[in-house]
């Protein structure tokens, strides 16, 4: 699989997007009937799969294509010997274009039985008892296009279905989350399954939307991958499809000097652990060098700690400035139990002017709370690039006039900082100045644990530290970390992740070696 194709299989649509790709197909002569066709046959299969023969399945059909859908699967079932109900939110007179052909084709195929919500009048008592006896839900109401709230009676259907707790199967996306954003708009199906078409959206993967869709399954519906040429997409699901290019692989006739030099600054001696989990995970994942500048009384705490990370006495701005002489010294980090405050404010200041690539994390960032415009304004003016690592809370303090869903904020912190930014979380979305976003969907719970985020400051600087442009390198990173933790399993703490990036990084290592994405 080529470079262009690997990320290709990464994009996530948007659904006006998605909207467009399906538009651009039907102008290129295929029937959107076809598509229809092809989707509800894909959820009729997924569907199939939960069930034993004979089961009773109940078909909730919205007056859109993802009703559409639902005709098609609800005929498909019938016919492979399920009991179908069919539900509908409006008459089907009411129906057009291709979801009134696919409930012809419906009707002409199979004897079903058809209930109706109305909004006036709540939900019928006969939608009710076909509730109650259903094995199975299948949700063809609005799938990823909803943009406001569920109201009245489809809010009531809803909430009956998930205390009903019947496994449920999503078309394209749960009803009642925005597929844009993953938001819960007034309350959501929680699905067994989703099936979704060509590409997955950022619904699939934002929490809370990634909760509520259970398993979800991409189908081929007959949209050329061409089409995102024209598309020109900027999302993307976080993964090696996304960055395999860019992984630094280990060269035969390579050494230590050769892949860079990291300098992770460290804190006063009641607060030494932070950075040296960090200068521990930019040598684990590949930097030739590791330096932890410690400030003198710090030092023998450090040394006590240290074997392949090597130490450097660094008590004030002149020491920094005279260690960075070195321009061998080409990624640095702060922020990891560095200390918050005006002196802290004043060495990352120095640190922007070196023209090393740097990451700003923790208390770094905290240390600007007060006045962020100050520290975009230094970043503006740095000629390498930046990388800021916030949890929720420091990115709230970082940006405050932000409001909305998670990508749309990292987009525009990243837009307003000048720097790459990784916003963390269960569904960490790394995010550059230039657009792109990545959202990650690898992290198991178990990788909230303290110092967890200092080595993730660390492994994005060893990256740097090895060539990797920033957005690359982040996205790096934050796939690292989280499958590092997913192979240690439950009772990780931070200092796991180290050795648990090894078999992360060799399965890296063989991936790109043999050209595989």
């Amino acid at each position: 699989m080529t470079s262009e194709s690997g990320k290709a299989a990464a994009v996530l649509l948007t659904p006006e997007e998605m909207g467009r790709a399906d538009r651009l197909t039907i102008e290129g002569g295929v029937p959107g009937i076809d598509l229809m066709e092809r989707a509800g046959q894909a959820v009729a299969r997924t569907a199939a799969e939960l069930l034993p023969a004979g089961a009773k399945i109940l078909v909730i059909c919205g007056p859109g294509n993802n009703g559409g859908d639902g005709f098609i699967a609800a005929r498909c079932l019938a016919m492979s010997g399920h009991c179908v109900s069919l539900c509908l939110l409006k008459p089907p007179d009411t129906l057009k274009g291709d979801a009134l052909e696919a409930f012809a084709r419906m009707n002409s195929n199979m004897r079903n039985t058809i209930s109706y919500v109305s909004t006036g009048d709540g939900v019928s008592n006969d939608l009710l008892d076909d509730l109650g006896s259903a094995d199975l839900v299948v949700d063809a109401l609005f799938g990823a296009g909803l943009d406001r709230p569920l109201s009245g009676a489809v809010l009531d259907l809803v909430g009956r279905i998930n205390r009903s707790a019947v496994p449920v199967v999503a078309v394209d996306l749960p009803s009642g989350l925005s597929g844009a954003t993953g938001a819960v708009l007034g309350e959501a199906l929680k699905s067994r399954a989703t099936v979704t078409f060509f590409r997955k959206k950022p619904g699939h993967v934002l929490f809370p939307g990634r909760g509520l869709c259970g398993s979800t399954k991409v189908a081929d519906i007959g949209i050329e991958p061409a089409t995102l040429g024209e598309i020109d997409p900027k999302t993307f699901e976080n993964g090696p499809d996304l960055w395999i290019d860019a992984w630094p692989m280990p060269s035969v006739n390579g050494h230590k000097y050769s892949k860079g030099h990291a300098v992770v600054f460290g804190g006063p001696m009641s607060a030494t652990g932070a950075a040296r989990l960090s200068a521990g995970a930019a040598l684990r994942v590949g930097a030739g060098l590791v330096t932890l500048a410690s400030p003198p009384d710090a030092l023998m705490v450090n040394a006590s700690h240290l074997t392949a990370v090597m130490l450097k006495k660094v008590a004030d701005a002149e020491a920094i400035a005279d260690f960075l002489a070195d321009e061998r010294l080409n990624a640095l980090l702060i922020g990891p139990g560095f200390g918050v405050g005006p002196q802290t404010q004043d060495v990352v200041g120095q640190l922007l002017k070196t023209g090393r690539a740097l990451v700003l994390d923790a208390d770094a960032l905290t240390s600007f709370a007060e006045k962020p415009e100050h520290l975009f304004e230094q970043i503006g003016g740095s000629s390498a690039p930046v990388v800021l690592t916030p949890h929720e809370g420091e990115f709230s303090r970082l940006f405050p006039e932000f409001e909305g869903d998670k990508l749309l904020r990292a987009r525009q912190g990243a837009v307003l900082s000048g720097a790459t930014v990784v916003l963390k979380g269960p569904d960490t979305v790394i995010a550059s100045p230039d657009g792109r976003a990545a959202i990650n969907a690898n992290a198991p719970p178990w990788l909230a644990t303290a110092g967890s985020g200092d080595v993730l400051a660390g492994i994005v600087t060893g990256l740097l530290a090895q060539g990797v442009p920033a957005f690359e390198a982040a996205c790096q990173a934050v796939w690292l970390h989280g499958e590092a933790a997913r192979k240690m399993g439950p009772g990780l703490i931070a200092e796991d992740l180290g050795a648990a990036l090894r078999p992360a990084i060799a399965w890296l290592v063989d991936k790109r070696g043999a050209g595989l994405r």
